[in-house]
């Protein structure tokens, strides 16, 4: 609040005399705890609004009686006419305009004008002249002068009035802001500013997963592809798949599950009453609800996948009898919370309509007495496969050799199981069987190899990995001679002697070495699509010289593990590439001695540590 009190002295103007400038005195008071004149201020400077009211009516009274000399009479001006300005002469405006564009081209050279430059000619039309583009943000700056550091200055935002500092920050309209609308205005850019992402590192991890998963991408990946993954990125605003195939909801469940986002929302999506199949490969985030759901959706499953499923208990497979699922295939992994009373009601009242049997890491149900029920109950099973199960041992093996209908069995256990067992097992089970696969048996010998030259005869895949029993005769005889057809899928990683102390073995070869390989590339070589060798460290460089010479050929193998053969170096791969014209991957983990190799387009070379600095894709060999 201001108080003023303004006295306006008048003086008389004659012709021929220059106007003084008028005299006023303004006594001023403001109120608050704001600096001003005051009433002792006016006290001690002897000054009365009496005397002074007085000797304005004098001089007026006096300036009344005087009369010009010429007759004329100027009147007085008013306080607006003696406000304004007067006008300025042609040397004063030169004057003035030098000053501004000296001030302007000082304000050109700045950083700062450079920087509003360049903003403001973002925002311009192309069409725009850029010379006045440059005098308009000079003009800005001329007239817009930011306040110093330590000056006082109102906020763009929220007009308060604040110290300006150094760390003041700049507002949209160019103002400046205080601290707390800085602060605002620094947390809404932190939101809006999106993660910088890095696409080479993004993409080269992509790749390399890929390739460990055995997907080896030549050129651009297919539409059908590149779909799934975008409906997966927006899984979330995806309400239904509609009528997709099964094929497609299978590849849609594997990228979800890998991402570990299937919770009971995603988990409806797959859910269709027409489906004969439900495939989940991560139920992490399921409930016992969401079990029973799936069986209440879907009525007539047939097909059922479920991993990583801890919350299948009892209640969820009550609930699957009462309803008379028609079960064919069952593949259920830690499924710990069943007991074996629920396991023995599945087999006793499905038992018949079952063919597939895939259980994987119980370490809690499934025991021996277990074994022996289902081998009663299911005597039309054709595929049994028990891994990691904690509670079978010898007896089980030898009750599942009564299922004389397996044609794929897969065995890995826990337990010690005697060579006797395997050998009762091979032998009794021997007719149909295509699939047969030992891990873990480290008391299988080379009479477990004779049984199955002796009894298999339409074997398609192999597998014997973690033994350091057989020996490469055993081997030899194996697949010499064998009325078995060439094996597609052969996996014998990890059989050799585990005494590291003799790194080239005891004299009498333990494992696979190189005449147990001769022997098996003999045999299988036409036909082997996959050769699993790893760790086998017995084979010699000089055979694996003679078999992948570049001269023989193995038409149809696509992937070959040759991990931790530190004998395996440059020419031998080479020569791998050349025999193998359809090897898509390969896989050398710890062969050090690999550097530099020329491999063609459309083939993974995984495990090289210098893979990315020296590999050289060619379009041809």
């Amino acid at each position: 609040m201001y108080l003023g009190l303004v006295v306006a002295l008048p003086t008389i103007v004659f012709e021929g005399q220059r106007r003084p400038s008028p005299e006023r005195l303004e006594l001023t008071w403001k109120g608050g705890d704001e600096e001003g004149l005051t009433t002792l201020d006016v006290q001690a400077n002897n000054i009365s609004a009496v005397q002074i009211r007085d000797d304005y009516e004098r001089r007026r009274q006096a300036a009344q009686q005087q009369t010009p000399q010429d007759g004329a009479w100027e009147p007085l001006r008013d306080e607006d006419e003696e406000n304004e300005e007067p006008e300025e002469s042609s040397e004063q405006k030169k004057k003035r305009k030098r000053q501004e564009e000296k001030a302007i081209a000082k304000i050109k050279g700045s950083k700062d004008f450079q920087r509003r430059k360049r903003s403001k000619a973002r925002e311009v039309d192309d069409d725009e002249n850029e010379n006045e583009n440059e005098n308009g943000v000079a003009w800005d700056m001329y007239k817009k002068s930011k306040p110093l550091p330590g000056q006082l200055d109102n906020c763009e935002v929220c007009n308060k009035r604040f110290t300006v500092t150094g760390y003041s920050k700049t507002g949209p309209e160019g103002g400046l802001l205080c601290p707390k609308c800085s602060k605002e205005q620094e947390a809404g850019k932190k939101k809006e500013k999106p993660k910088k992402k890095t696409p080479g590192k993004l993409k080269r991890r992509e790749t390399e997963s890929n390739r460990l998963d055995g997907i080896v991408l030549n050129g651009a990946q297919s539409l059908q592809e590149i779909c799934c993954k975008k409906v997966a990125d927006n899984i979330n605003d995806v309400e239904e798949f509609g009528d997709l195939p099964q094929a497609l909801l299978d590849r849609l469940s594997q990228i979800l599950s890998k991402r570990r986002v299937i919770a009971s929302r995603t988990l409806d999506l797959f859910l269709r009453s027409d489906l004969d199949t439900v495939a989940i490969y991560d139920c992490g985030k399921l409930t016992v609800d969401d079990y029973k759901k799936i069986f209440a959706i879907v009525p007539n499953i047939e097909n059922l996948t479920l991993l990583n499923a801890g919350q299948f208990k009892d209640e969820v497979m009550d609930y699957v009898l009462e309803r008379g699922v028609p079960l064919k295939h069952i593949q259920l992994e830690a499924a710990n919370l069943l007991s074996n009373k629920a396991w023995s009601e599945l087999f006793s009242r499905r038992g018949l309509e079952l063919e597939s049997l895939k259980l994987a890491w119980l370490d809690y149900s499934m025991e021996d007495e277990t074994i022996a029920q289902m081998v009663i109950c299911c005597p039309n099973l054709k595929r049994l496969r028990l891994k990691k199960c904690f509670k079978i041992g010898d007896a089980a093996v030898q009750s599942i050799a009564q299922l004389t209908k397996l044609e794929h069995l897969t065995l890995s256990l826990k337990l010690p199981v005697s060579a006797d067992s395997l050998c009762y097992v091979v032998s009794s089970i021997r007719e149909n069987l295509r699939t047969l696969c030992l891990d873990n048996f480290v008391n299988a010998d080379d009479n477990v190899l004779a049984a199955i030259h002796d009894g298999c005869q339409h074997l398609a895949k192999f597998r014997l990995i973690e033994n350091d029993l057989c020996t490469d005769a055993g081997f030899v005889k194996l697949f010499t001679d064998w009325r078995n057809p060439p094996l597609s899928s052969v996996c014998l990683s990890s059989n050799r002697d585990v005494d590291y102390n003799q790194p080239d073995g005891p004299e009498e070869s333990i494992g696979l070495a190189s005449k147990g390989f001769q022997a098996l590339m003999d045999h299988s070589g036409s036909n082997i699509e996959r050769l699993d060798i790893s760790s086998c460290r017995h084979i010699t460089h000089e055979t694996f010289t003679n078999i992948f010479d570049g001269l023989k050929e193995y038409p149809n193998l696509r992937d070959l593990n040759i991990s931790f053969l530190t004998r395996v170096d440059t020419p031998i791969v080479v020569g791998m590439i050349k025999s193998c014209p359809r090897l898509v991957k390969l896989t050398a983990f710890g062969c050090f001695n690999i550097r530099d190799v020329p491999v063609p387009s459309g083939m993974a070379l995984i495990g090289v540590p210098n893979a990315q600095d020296s590999i050289i894709v060619n379009g041809e060999y």
